[in-house]
């Protein structure tokens, strides 16, 4: 009697466990691999919402045969290998402290950093380490304007940019903003010649063989455009300026404090874990 009464107990079991999944699944099934299913409702969530049915669809797509295959080599290692071969959980517990121990580090980072960085602060550690800041390449500061030749305003605004005066910059900005594909002002801060260079097209030693009176002209053939900058400053070499190496300097400085919390971190919790017995080291 109790054998019977367990064996109709296992079926309404699972027949409750089908039911669940049922009201849970009860959608449409895009994709499967063997007992694995991937639902309509799973695919959704990997795709953002406003763009375009082709977008979505080749989306879409590699996200099911994503999923397959990550199955499949599942499916595949189970049959092939051994429990301990494809035991992980060794794996993931380490990672599971590494993530847990990064996570924690970040909190109480952000909680006890300072941000503040002042001018003196930056100029000190500049002053100290200057041969660290030594050019590998020119630094400029420049004017950059890229402009259909076709345009009514196309030559005044290439000669508006080379001007010193402050009106006529101030008619180039206007100019630009109604002409020019591109317009860039790096007049008041330095730029490295690499990333002028890159508008341009070209390396940073053919672009600085064009340079004729401070300025940069080119005409690529067939386009109809023209690519004009305008050098304001230039070092070619040496050490940087310090406004050049501000930023640089204020995320070493905000690194150095992030070890050195990170580091009393460490050394807080051995002390606490080490006196109230939480830890034993033999």
């Amino acid at each position: 009697m109790h054998k019977y009464i367990a064996i109709i107990l296992l079926m309404l079991s699972l027949s409750s466990c089908d039911f669940v999944s049922s009201i849970l699944h009860d959608e449409k099934v895009v994709a499967r691999v063997g007992k694995e299913k991937l639902y309509k409702s799973e695919l959704e969530q990997v795709i953002p919402d406003m763009i375009s049915p082709e977008d979505s669809a080749a989306l879409a797509s590699r996200y099911i045969n994503s999923w397959a295959m990550d199955h499949l080599y599942l499916q595949v290692a189970e049959e092939q290998m051994s429990k301990s071969e494809i035991d992980v959980s060794e794996e993931l517990e380490t990672y599971r402290l590494s993530l847990v121990k990064y996570r924690y580090e970040q909190r109480y980072v952000n909680d006890r950093l300072d941000t503040l960085i002042t001018d003196e602060q930056i100029s000190e550690y500049y002053e100290a380490h200057k041969s660290d800041f030594d050019l590998a390449r020119p630094i400029l500061k420049v004017r950059f304007v890229h402009v259909m030749k076709d345009s009514p305003s196309a030559e005044e605004l290439l000669d508006l940019v080379a001007s010193g005066d402050n009106e006529d910059l101030q008619r180039a900005d206007t100019l630009a903003l109604a002409s020019a594909l591109r317009y860039v002002d790096n007049s008041d801060r330095w730029m490295d010649a690499q990333a002028l260079s890159r508008y341009f097209g070209v390396n940073v030693e053919e672009l600085l063989k064009d340079v004729k009176n401070n300025t940069i002209r080119y005409e690529p053939e067939g386009r109809g455009d023209v690519l004009f900058a305008y050098i304001c400053d230039i070092q070619d070499s040496g050490v940087a300026p310090i406004d050049y190496c501000a930023g640089t300097i204020r995320d070493i400085i905000l690194s150095g404090r992030k070890h050195d919390l990170l580091k009393g971190l460490e050394q807080d919790l051995l002390n606490s874990a080490l006196e109230k017995n939480k830890i034993e080291i033999y």
